[in-house]
């Protein structure tokens, strides 16, 4: 018996020490050495302190800035330690209403807009928590925001233009504009406007 149970327990404990510390504690050493930015987290400073990850959406409600997808985290919009989606199918009544009652509320809040509502303003992502719209989702909110800060649609236009990300290497994923990054550039646009 002894003769099995040696070797079982030396090879658990092997395998425990290079799954559980080496190989964590090399990765992690390259990531940092390799892609620091990223190994940190990808975290935005804004005069030396840190208002978010370009990974993580946040919830903006305030009309002066760009919206982000709506988030199926609960009870904390965009809590990164909830990340999950809605598990709601294309049928369901109770996302139906949810999307439904964020039309009414992007209709409510800009009634003069006329355009197509895009559909990741009124849908959750899959993680809850995607921190990018598309462009027709940036493009839809040029005039409210431009009308709450007093800039003119094509000021807002142009920044919008300056922040969309095209596909990863020219093929991979769509176009998108990360909405922290797009509202730091307006704050930063309206205090040099002043």
């Amino acid at each position: 018996m002894k003769s099995y149970l040696r070797p079982a327990i030396a090879l658990f404990l092997g395998i425990t020490l290079i799954t559980g510390a080496i190989y964590p504690l090399l990765i992690t050493g390259i990531g940092k050495a390799f892609f620091p930015e990223q190994a940190q987290g990808s975290l935005i400073k804004k005069d030396g302190n840190i208002v978010g990850s370009s990974l993580i959406g946040q919830n903006f409600t305030d009309s002066k800035y760009f919206w982000g997808r709506p988030s199926a985290t609960s009870p904390y919009p965009n809590n990164a330690a909830a990340s999950s989606g809605s598990n709601q199918g294309p049928l369901n009544l109770a996302l139906m209403d949810a999307v439904n009652g964020r039309i009414a509320a992007l209709k409510q809040t800009d009634p003069d807009n006329k355009l197509p509502v895009p559909v990741d303003l009124v849908t959750a992502s899959a993680s809850g928590l995607d921190p990018e719209i598309s462009p027709a989702a940036a493009i839809y909110q040029i005039d409210r925001v431009a009308k709450t800060r007093g800039f003119t649609p094509e000021q807002v236009t142009e920044l919008v233009q300056k922040h969309i990300q095209g596909r990863q290497f020219g093929i991979l994923g769509e176009p998108r504009v990360n909405v922290l990054a797009l509202n730091l550039a307006l704050d930063e646009t309206s205090k040099t406007a002043k």
